[in-house]
Parts: C-alpha cells; structure tokens; sequence
C-alpha cells in the first residue's frame, strides 16, 4: 500500500465515514487468561467515545512503511493451504460473527504477545464502496468495488495513580482514586491490503508502536511469515556495514557525504511524489558508499557483509538508517547536534597531536543563555527580552545557523596524556 491508499483507509475511521457498526473483542489478564469478550455496538455510544474508539482503530494503519508498518506477503501456498491465511479470511467472510474463529485468533495473538499487565483485543469490520476518480482526482460518483477488511488493535490497559484533586462543585480538594484507561495499540494488523485502490488478500499490514521491536512470536502466529528487522536495529546494522566497508575511507568527509547523498535521496523521491515508497537495496547502498570515496580493496566482501547484516534480498527504507533532520558528532563527554544543512561549517583537525572539531561560528553564540565574546572583538549585546522574542530563532536542535564569519568554536575530542 502506497501512503495515498493509507490515507483513503484512515479517513474512514470518522464516526460518520464508515460502515462500522460493532468493536468486537476480549480483555486479556496479565497471567494471559481471557477474563471476558464484548461486542460494542458503535451507533449507540456518544460522539466522544465513538471519537477515541475510531482513534485506537486506525493506529495500525498510521505510521511510516517499514518503520511503524510491515507489509506481510503472503505465497500462493499459503492462501491456496495456509492456516493462518484461512483463519484470517474466514473471519473476514463472517464479519467478525464466529466466535469460535474470533477465539482462535484471541488465542494466537496471547500465546505470542508478551505484554506487561493487562490489554485488550479490538477488531473492527467495515466495507467500503471504493469510488471512482478522473486523472485530475475528480470524483466520478461511480464505484469500482467493495473493498472488505477488518482492523485488530491490541491495546494496554493503563492503571493511573491515586492523586489530589480539586472539586468546583463544593470548591475543596478531593481524593481521586486510582483508574484505568486505555492506551494507544502496542501491535496491531489489517487484513486484507488495499493495493492499487482494490482488495488485495495476497497483502496484510502489521503494526508495532515501537520501532526497536518487531515482536517476531506474533507475525509467526498470526502470519506464518518472518518478521522484518526493527528500524532501530536496521540503523546499527547500518552503521555497522559502514565502518567494516570503509575502513580507510571513513573520516569526516566521508560520513559527511554518505548522509547527504541518502538525504538528496529522500528530497528527491518526496519532490518527484512517486506513491511507491523510497527503499534501497544492496546495490543502492554499495554505490553511496563507493559514490562518496570507498575505494574497490574496502568493498571487497561487501555483498557478504549486506547478506550477513540485513539478509540477501532486503530492501531497506532510507529513513530507518540516517535522519535527513539531524547530523550528530560525539564522544564521550561532547555532543554536537547540528542542522544537516550546515553541516559543512564543521571541520575536523589534528593540532599538535590533538584531534578537534572545529565549528565555523556566527557573531550570536550563548552559553547557558548567555551571549559571550571572543578575543579581539567588542562585547556583544544580547537585545531587551521584548525584542529577544521577536527576533528570529534557529531551528530546534539547530547549532549553526546564520552568515558564516571567521571565528571557530573548537571543541576537544582527545587529550594528551
């Protein structure tokens, strides 16, 4: 599914945009026990709670491809013969009616999902009449099919404090008990895709809120299929394959280059509006990294070093392996955040067998919030807190901005002995 087809899926989940007429589902105890099943009946609920019931729905559509959301493949056979892809399907065709499907599935999802105290499975059905649309996105009020799926969003059962509280009916402070709410989906799937703006049962889409875990037990339950790699682990394995491939060639500049290139990547795949999402296989990265100086004696072993990290045939979305927003140098007691785009006002140095970044300065550098000066120019003067807030300010995270002057800050990252 392309990020347009995403979209077209969310804007369903509004209390007056969708067929939804039921959340069907079970409250799960910490010691993985079912303690009961419902069935809510969406119509009937105020406009609120309908609000926030939609929300949780639609998380496991809301995210980046291959960070937040996996796409599941399912083969031939698996469709043809498969358990897991039946089970799937037949609830499909039931619309969420056959309890006996609805608690295998209940069952598939506890015995591979680890969580820490209690949660709840949500699953909603809905059908939608997909419409027509011109070159030009026109509505043609024409529709090319309907388009079944259900959503399941797993969700943890939050227990908040007791706390002190104010009441403004008797205007006096009050005890409040401790509650539960329900918290956003740890996990969560929708079946089948919407590929090409039709029903695709070939595709499913699994959902993690975070992108250090991949939960692998659950995609083999529920999917009989191998979960991707994390993003976060896809970022080290990354790095990783960077400083075992160059290992002459990775100083400064080099690093410099690889993040840039990768980033122009990115600005250039979002700018040409290609609803495909951008990924980079083996060869991509090869070519970065011989692009930006890696010689052919470094790249030797490369493919087995891709294959061994990542896996053969992987494709990898660029930003789970650089952030295009952000250029970090550190060490252990120094780091430097900067704006990519000014990365190149930072240089590094090797003085009197000590190595520096060096880092080109405007005339507006603070420390703790205070302006300081440098030898052999005049004090500076920081402008009336009035004034301050309506100057304009750098960018969040932002070190560097501004005319580049002659003046370095210069920090140490080794020390003679």
């Amino acid at each position: 599914m392309t990020d347009k087809e995403f979209a077209e899926i969310k804007r369903r989940f509004r209390p007056d945009k969708n067929n939804i007429t039921s959340v069907t589902g079970c409250y799960v105890s910490s010691t993985k026990e079912i303690v009961s099943t419902f069935k809510i009946p969406v119509t009937v609920l105020p406009d609120e709670q309908k609000e926030w019931l939609m929300k949780l729905m639609k998380k496991p559509i809301t995210g980046s491809v291959g960070r937040n959301l996996m796409n599941i493949e399912f083969s031939a056979d698996q469709v043809n013969e498969g358990e897991e892809h039946k089970l799937l399907s037949d609830i499909r065709e039931s619309e969420l009616e056959d309890e006996d499907k609805l608690r295998e599935l209940y069952e598939k999802i506890i015995s591979s999902y680890q969580a820490d105290g209690d949660y709840l499975i949500l699953l909603a059905y809905d059908r939608y009449d997909v419409p027509s649309y011109s070159k030009n996105d026109e509505n043609l009020d024409d529709f090319t099919e309907m388009f079944r799926y259900y959503v399941c969003s797993v969700c943890p059962i939050k227990i908040t404090k007791a706390a002190l509280g104010f009441s403004t009916a008797d205007n006096t402070l009050r005890n409040i008990g401790s509650e539960t709410s329900v918290a956003a989906p740890e996990i969560g799937f929708m079946f089948p895709c919407f590929d090409d703006r039709k029903t695709n049962i070939y595709n499913a889409v699994f959902y993690t809120k975070s992108t250090k875990e991949s939960y692998p037990e659950a995609v083999e339950a529920l999917f009989g299929t191998t979960a991707q790699m994390p993003a976060a682990e896809q970022k080290e394995t990354f790095r990783s394959l960077v400083s075992e491939s160059a290992v002459e060639s990775r100083n400064f500049e080099f690093v410099q280059s690889v993040h840039g290139m990768i980033s122009d990547m990115i600005t250039e795949h979002k700018e040409s509006k290609d609803p495909e999402p951008l990924m980079l296989d083996k060869n991509d990265v090869k070519r970065v990294l011989k692009t930006c100086g890696a010689n052919d004696e470094e790249m030797t072993g490369f493919d087995e070093k891709f294959a061994s990290g990542f896996g053969e045939n992987t494709v990898i979305p660029p930003q789970n392996i650089i952030n295009p927003k952000q250029f970090e140098l550190k060490n252990s007691y120094v780091k430097i955040d900067i704006d990519p785009q000014f990365s190149f006002m930072v240089n590094t140095k090797v003085i009197d067998g000590v190595k520096y970044v060096m880092v080109r300065a405007d005339e507006g550098v603070e420390v703790n919030g205070i302006a300081i000066r440098f030898d052999g120019e005049e004090a500076p003067v920081r402008l009336p807190a009035a004034q301050e807030e309506e100057a304009p300010s750098a960018p969040a995270e932002t070190v560097l901005s501004g005319d580049i002057e002659d003046t370095a800050v210069t920090t140490a990252l080794s020390r003679e002995e």
